[in-house]
């Protein structure tokens, strides 16, 4: 456990924390100090949660310190309990709680997240501080109810209903059993979550629903989901007060879109008909009563005038619905304060809301009573929900004050009434009480501003919001729509290194189709072709479990029966099993729990797990390390454009923007539209990097993200990792390295640095003591070394670059020395090493690499650090004079390299490719070539292979690439020509097999590595070798 100390405040946390970490725990003692808002982005796996918990219990007992310091005040009457330790030094307390002398005046604090599920990840992590403040965890009876009775209740509103009868009579055991156990220490005293609180109230034969709202009542910390806050119905249903509290609303990017559909609605036909029914029920069952005393008796306390005045009302309500012509399916929209006078047709205004609201409470409630057949009344309750929306807060008696009112709480609304278009409409409840014989209309009341919500919360006396997440950016455009402050803000950076996270914008497919899921080309065949041959190939070289994201689900249904049809299903079924996420949430379960088990599967390759942006998986989903190696992003989840809902929207925030309101700043309808389609795509990101020590690619497969405007949209921890690639082939040499070093990295970190050390002092001393002599004027495969100086210099600085880089930059520079050792090619030093270049802090590092830089490449040295940093190394033309005696030595081969063994000799004389065979079409090797020779065959059969596949162009582009091997022993350069050309198409991918019959033995190791990545196979398979590689090696070994 360490303790900091940040603004005062003195912090407990599990581990050292991060400087990012420290930033974020900072922000929020700000936000809880200075009483403001706050809005904090920090990536997925940076600790967001547990810096959050902590920050949070640690101001709040530093704010208990401090009304503990001023009451000992108080009784020392100004004396000093300590001469040396004045009250000042014990806290900030004007700061904290200057009126505040009671500890009941300590804030609450309110933690809200989008699910139960990640709410139960939040008690998990707090679980792990060691705080423990008493804490509760509210929730629904669906989550939390055990009666069974109540639970077989088919609809939310009877189980409801009947769960409040039973209390009210006290005929529910466990209710009666909650008394006696809320002060259970197991209870109190111990951090529950849901799950836990059923255990107990299970256990106890106590309700655990009641038992969340008896430990409310006492807690320092409330968890929930965050509907309940910013429904002002849930509010009240569940008694949160709210007066001083914090609130925290954690995974934030959601919050918009609840605070609109919490305070929108939907009436229909349905709707309607199941309410008129309800009543029509009631006043059958009461005919013959003859008085209230005498209904009374039988449960209803309201008269039966009143019951046939709420089915008068309803019955306008729906002709007044209905009395509208909509023509197609557009529908008709109207200002938001329209639904005053639709709603004043059927008698309903401010000055009946009061009478209404209360008849349908007793209604509602006295039919959940009744035994014997289920009566639906979800009706029912939708119309008290709407008056509860529609007419909130109290009006005066002033008609201008009143309209002044109405056309406040109706500012971001409109009403839009379109056709009831469901093909089946359920009647659970026998025939249509009404009198509609044509499809009905369904009367929409949405809103489209989380300001609403918000203000509300604002006035309700809180301490001040927080919202936080992974995804919020850009912060501007987002806290512009809440209309509420938000002085303190975060873009947090991430805890990874760079080198620990493959981003790359992939516009083409292997067969060169630009990809795309634009609306006109999303179900091009040829586009989804070329999309599937993408994810074979990502599928090969990716290890592990593979996560792939499309927009919607329709596009996924129709691009996954594509691939069924064309054979690409089963191609990447062959390497990776694939899971498809499904609607159903019990089915959900099932397939996420059979994606887990494959991964973990040792004798398997991993899966493939298929979603959808702003699905269950996208969202507070853990795929954590072997989980997540990488995530496909198929395309662009804009929303549905022709959906009614979308369109008014847009509309909306363009009449805000027209009006230039003064102090406010909107978005361009536009603008919100993209803002949602990478908003999902950040959240579907984030799934790759769950912590520090993760490592992940991320594939953008659609040209959209090439433009700058796309990139601007992505985290900024993902911006500055983005590449770009002229062909596919080089996309996937650079994940089969990056997935080697990293697996490397983790699986062997240890016994890398043991060799790597080993290498680099043998390359100080000499390498092995293979130290030529100049004056023998042969071929020199290391510098001279002199003396012990040098080799401490060498030590010191080597010791210098591994604490100022990461680890994987660190042996990446240290490879690269190594093998300038071997080869001395000074290009491809310069090549690996150009990574110090980037940052001007490295640049004293580049220039130090001087100092192993042999004498005839030293001037060509200083020249490039002089260009690339400004500053040059001190260069003497002393320092080069062997240079001249060491061509001499080496002028006897112009082809050969230095350093190169004898078997690469043999390489020249067995391959023997050039110009004139390709020219020639392969039709059979040169005659110098040709009889018995086995290798001359398996070289004309090879070559005639790659014509056939390549074509003449290809084929060139391959010669030039081997024949650049053959001079410079480049094996990088050759290889990526070789895997571009070979993987543009599958079928071609055992050419690439055939192809490692040219490599040179030297580099044959690193080549095998590469197939196995390529196909999949552990570090200890051999690749799979097809019939004409087991020929040609036949034959080559003949």
């Amino acid at each position: 456990m360490t303790s900091l100390s940040l603004n005062g405040v003195t912090v407990h946390f599990p581990f050292t924390p991060y400087d990012c970490q420290k930033d974020y725990m900072t922000k929020v003692i700000e936000c809880l100090q200075k009483e403001a808002n706050g809005v904090l982005e920090s990536p997925t796996g940076t600790g967001k949660t547990l810096c959050l918990l902590c920050a949070t219990l640690a101001w709040r007992e530093h704010f208990k310190d401090t009304i503990s310091a001023r009451k000992i005040a108080e009784r020392l009457k100004g004396k000093e309990m300590f001469a040396d330790s004045p009250l000042e030094s014990w806290g900030p307390a004007s700061k904290d709680g200057s009126t505040l002398t009671s500890y009941s005046d300590v804030p609450k604090i309110i933690y809200a997240s989008r699910t139960h599920s990640q709410l139960t990840q939040v008690v998990n992590e707090l679980k792990n501080t060691s705080y423990k403040p008493k804490v509760s965890v509210l929730g629904s009876r669906e989550q939390l109810c055990i009666n069974p009775e109540v639970m077989r209740q088919e609809s939310h509103h009877a189980k409801v209903h009947m769960c409040r009868t039973k209390v009210s009579s006290r005929s529910c055991v466990f209710y009666n059993n909650v008394e006696e156990n809320s002060t259970d220490r197991e209870l109190v005293d111990g951090i529950v979550d849901v799950e836990d609180l059923v255990k107990f109230g299970k256990k106890k034969k106590a309700c655990p629903y009641y038992l969340s709202r008896s430990l409310k009542q006492q807690a320092d910390m409330i968890f929930m989901p965050y509907n309940y806050l910013l429904d002002p119905k849930s509010r009240k249903a569940h008694s949160i007060e709210l007066t001083g509290s914090v609130v925290i609303f954690d995974e934030a990017h959601n919050v918009e879109r609840t605070c609109e559909e919490s305070t929108s609605f939907d009436m229909t036909p349905y709707d309607l008909a199941s309410a008129i029914n309800a009543l029509t029920r009631v006043l059958s069952d009461h005919a013959q009563e003859a008085s209230l005393v005498e209904a009374s008796s039988q449960g209803l306390k309201t008269d039966i005038k009143v019951v046939a005045n709420l089915k008068e009302i309803l019955l306008k309500l729906e002709a007044a619905i209905d009395s509208f012509d909509v023509a197609g399916d557009k529908g008709i929209t109207k200002p938001g304060i329209f639904i005053y006078e639709l709603l004043e047709r059927a008698l309903l205004t401010y000055d009946t809301k009061d009478c209404v609201f209360e008849a349908l409470e007793q209604i509602i409630g006295y039919l959940a009573g009744q035994p014997g057949i289920f009566l639906n009344t979800s009706g029912l309750q939708k119309l008290l929900d709407i008056i509860q929306l529609v007419f909130c807060g109290e009006v005066s008696s002033s008609p201008m004050e009143r309209q002044q009112k109405m056309e406040a709480n109706t500012a971001p609304f409109k009403v839009h009434i379109h056709q009831d278009t469901s093909a089946q409409r359920k009647q659970k409840n026998g025939p249509w009480a009404s009198s509609t014989k044509k499809a009905g209309n369904i009367l929409s009341y949405w809103c489209f501003s989380p300001s609403f919500s918000m203000q509300d919360l604002k006035n309700q006396g809180v301490r001040c919001i927080i919202l936080t997440s992974g995804t919020l950016s850009p912060l501007s455009s987002f806290t512009s729509e809440m209309r509420i402050p938000f002085p303190v803000s975060l873009e947090n950076n991430h805890v990874i290194e760079r080198d620990q996270i493959f981003v790359s914008v992939i516009e083409q497919g292997p067969d060169r189709v630009p990809l795309s899921s634009a609306f006109d080309r999303r179900f091009v065949p040829e586009n989804l072709s070329s999309l599937g041959n993408t994810v074979v190939n990502l599928t090969r070289i990716v290890p592990h479990g593979l996560l792939l994201f499309f927009p919607s689900f329709y596009l996924m249904e129709k691009t996954l029966e594509f691939w069924r049809d064309n054979g690409h299903a089963d191609r990447i079924e062959s390497v990776k099993p694939m899971f498809v996420e499904p609607k159903g949430k019990g089915a959900f379960t099932e397939t996420i729990g059979g994606y887990y088990n494959k991964v973990s599967d040792s004798q398997s390759r991993g899966g493939i797990f298929a979603a959808v942006c702003r699905g269950k998986a996208s969202e507070g989903l853990d795929f954590t390390d072997t989980f997540g190696r990488g995530v496909i992003i198929t395309g662009l989840p804009f929303p549905p454009k022709l959906d009614p809902r979308i369109i008014l929207k847009m509309q909306f925030l363009d009449e805000m923007n027209r009006k230039k309101l003064p102090g406010q700043k909107f978005l361009t309808g536009q603008e919100w539209y993209r803002e949602q389609a990478f908003r999902a795509v950040n959240q579907a990101i984030g799934r790759v990097i769950r912590h520090k020590d993760d490592y992940g690619a991320i594939f953008l497969c659609d040209q959209r993200f090439k433009n700058r405007d796309a990139q601007s949209h992505l985290p900024s921890w993902v911006r500055p990792c983005v590449r770009f690639y002229d062909n596919f082939g080089n996309i996937v040499r650079d994940v089969c390295q990056f997935f080697r070093v990293a697996q490397k990295m983790q699986n062997n970190l240890s016994t890398l640095s043991l060799q790597y050390d080993k290498r680099m002092d043998e390359m100080m001393r000499g390498g092995k003591r293979k130290i030529k002599l100049v004056q023998e004027k042969k071929p020199s495969v290391s510098c001279v070394v002199t003396g012990d100086g040098k080799n401490n210099f060498a030590r010191n600085f080597l010791g210098e670059m591994k604490s100022s880089l990461s680890q994987v930059n660190f042996e990446q520079i240290r490879q690269a020395l190594y093998s300038y050792k071997k080869n001395d090619n000074l290009d491809n030093l310069l090549l690996d090493t150009s990574l110090l270049t980037h940052d001007p802090h490295t640049y004293r590092l580049y220039q130090g690499l001087y100092s192993f830089i042999r004498p005839h490449h030293r001037k060509t040295f200083d020249e490039k650090c002089l260009e690339l940093t400004g500053t040059g190394c001190g260069y003497k033309l002393e320092e080069s004079l062997y240079k001249d005696e060491k061509r001499a030595g080496m002028s006897h081969s112009d082809e050969q390299p230095s350093g190169l063994s004898s078997s690469s000799s043999s390489f020249t004389s067995s391959t023997q490719l050039n110009v004139e065979q390709f020219k020639r079409g392969h039709q059979g090797p040169r005659e110098t070539q040709t009889g018995t020779d086995p290798k001359s065959q398996v070289q004309a059969a090879f070559l005639a292979d790659v014509k056939k596949a390549l074509g003449p162009e290809g084929s060139a582009q391959l010669y030039q690439a081997v024949n650049a091997y053959k001079k410079t022993d480049n094996y990088e350069n050759m290889v990526t020509a070789a895997v571009a050309l070979f993987t543009e198409r599958d079928e071609n991918f055992s050419l690439l097999l055939r192809f490692g019959n040219i490599i040179r033995h030297h580099h044959k190791k690193q080549y095998k590595e590469m197939l196995r990545a390529l196909m999949g196979q552990g570090a200890d398979t051999a690749p799979a070798k097809t019939d004409e590689t087991k020929t040609e090696e036949r034959q080559s070994s003949a």
